[in-house]
This record gives structure tokens, sequence and C-alpha cells, in this order.
């Protein structure tokens, strides 16, 4: 966990560095942290991270559905042309998904597409963890559900991948 900071550290920060450091937490979303931020001082990594998840559960669907958006499909577009923020390529990576069969890559880029089809955002999983077969697995399931119930669920997973990235930024004294 080389680089992450002291939770004391973080809660002496200026507004700018706090926001600086946190801003990319939650993708491409520093609204997040800015707002978050007026919480501390935080006792602990997870009180952090439940100020972030509260600023985005308050800031209404139309914010949360941005904040959906601004996360890059897997092994999409933005993947290919190497313009994924470096926490999600190395999130991406970690999972196998630089290195897809032609089958799994096809098999991403359908589902993404009838993903985005039915819904109108990328599908959004905290990959850590999974492997190439259960991240099509979980696409392919999720890709049936109820539009509301998906919604939810990409947020429950972006909370997920903001506790992970949470934990390797900043260390609980």
């Amino acid at each position: 966990m080389s680089g992450a900071v002291a939770l004391n550290a973080l809660n002496r920060m200026t507004t700018e560095e706090f926001v600086a450091l946190l801003g990319g937490v939650f993708e491409k979303s520093p609204w997040v942290a800015q707002q978050a931020e007026a919480a501390r001082p935080f006792a602990s990594v997870a009180a952090l991270h439940a100020a972030m998840a509260l600023s985005i559960e308050n800031a209404g669907i139309q914010a949360q559905l941005a904040l959906i958006c601004a996360h890059p499909e897997l092994a999409g577009k933005a993947a290919i042309a190497g313009e994924l923020t470096e926490e999600s390529t190395r999130e991406q990576a970690g999972a196998g998904l630089s290195h897809c069969t032609p089958e799994q890559f096809s098999e991403l880029h359908r589902l993404n597409a009838a993903y985005n089809q039915r819904f109108g955002h990328p599908f959004i999983l905290a990959v850590r963890g999974y492997d190439r077969t259960g991240i099509l697995g979980e696409f392919s399931r999720r890709v049936l559900a109820e539009p509301e119930q998906e919604r939810r669920e990409c947020l429950r997973q972006i909370y997920r991948i903001g506790q992970l990235r949470l934990a390797d930024l900043v260390v609980d004294p």
C-alpha cells in the first residue's frame, strides 16, 4: 500500500488537497469528494466512505445517472483506445479483461451493446475478485434486470469500487 495517506493527515488537508487526492475515487466525479469533505474529521476510512456514499445518495437520480455514465464500458472503446482512468485501467487489467479470448471479447461487446440499449448507461461491476468468466456471468444475468433495480445495483457496485479505491489510498490509524 505504498503511497497511501494516513487518515489523520487526510483530515488536516486543505479542501483542494483533499479533493485532489480523492477526486478519482468515484469515476471522474470530484464533486463527491468535495461534498463529503465538509463532514471532516473522519474517525475511520469506513466513515469517509459513508460520507461519500451519502453525497451520492443525496445528489438525486440525475446526478447518480451521470456518475454511472462516467464509468467506462468493460473492455470497451475507451479501454481499446487507452483512455481509461489509471484506476479503471488497473482494475480491468487485474480482472484479466486485457487478455480476453476473441470469443470473450466478442461476447463482452455484444453484452455492452445489449446493456446500453436496454439501460442507456454502461454496465458497472467492481471487478476485483472476478475473473473473465465470472464477469461475463454477471453481465449476462444483469442485462435482464428491471431498470430501477439495475440503477440501484450499479450504485451498489460504484460504492464497492469506491470502498476498494479508498482502501488503496487511505489507511486508518
